[in-house]
């Protein structure tokens, strides 16, 4: 079974219906993928839509629920080790501009063996992994 990296980028996407990545997510082929995420990925989608007010926030939280039940996808718990892990990357990689959360998902990549990421994000290029988010798809 395929088994991609559901970062921050794709949660917002399939979630906000405005956003400019919407169809390109909806578009990418899951079926028969087991999609794994971070709990540091959960807190930063909750961080990006927190300025939509009440409703979304609602919202919001009610599909992180759904995702930490859902039985399709692994969540992966934060730690102290997949801090260091990031942290370290980041400390590698001074002359690009990844953010840590971007270093600890790729660190998580790594260390779980994902090659496939849904966002539009080219960092992850750079690092070796494969984008599935790209325009004109």
């Amino acid at each position: 079974m395929r088994t991609v990296f559901a970062d921050t980028l794709y949660w917002i996407a399939i979630f906000l219906p405005n956003d400019p990545w919407t169809d390109v997510a909806k578009a990418v082929d899951l079926r028969d993928t087991r999609l794994v995420t971070t709990e540091e990925v959960l807190s930063e989608f909750l961080t990006g839509v927190a300025g939509f007010g009440d409703h979304i926030r609602r919202l919001a939280c009610a599909l992180v629920k759904n995702i930490l039940d859902s039985p399709e996808i692994d969540v992966l718990p934060q730690s102290h080790a997949s801090f260091q892990g990031g942290l370290a990357l980041y400390e590698r990689r001074p002359d690009k501009k990844y953010s840590l959360a971007d270093c600890i998902t790729m660190h998580v990549m790594k260390r779980e063996g994902i090659k496939e990421i849904p966002t539009n994000d080219h960092h992850f290029v750079q690092e070796g992994f494969v984008r599935l988010l790209k325009r004109g798809q």
